[in-house]
């Protein structure tokens, strides 16, 4: 078993090294997994009482969470704009700079489609 980034180890590893009993260094040698993994699967455990993983999320907001409604209006004034324009009206409009792939993942957010005219 590797090391996995940003995954979740899986429920049945989870409660198999919950259920083993002796120490973290132990237990973690035991199942090939890591000391702080074995502690805080247990401190999770006694704490809360949870024996499966917590949610994984980022806790940075968008930097255009607080502009849907100008994002839309913009959308719906100009219909076949790219996303690149967009961005360039993101920066000198909102004074926000931007990725086309940031404003791309908010548009999505809020189900918005470009459309393209021939």
């Amino acid at each position: 078993m590797g090391y996995r980034r940003g995954q979740a180890h899986s429920q049945d590893l989870r409660d198999r090294v919950l259920a083993a009993r002796g120490s973290a260094a132990v237990v973690s040698v035991r199942f090939g997994v890591s000391r702080s993994y074995v502690i805080k699967a247990r401190q999770r455990r006694d704490r809360q009482g949870d024996l499966c993983a917590g949610a994984q999320r980022s806790h940075t907001p968008a930097k255009l969470a607080g502009h849907d409604v100008a994002l839309c209006a913009r959308v719906q004034a100009s219909p076949d704009a790219t996303l690149a324009e967009l961005v360039d009206w993101a920066g000198t409009e909102l004074g926000i700079p931007l990725s086309i792939k940031a404003m791309w993942k908010r548009q999505k957010a809020l189900d918005l489609t470009l459309k393209k005219r021939r």
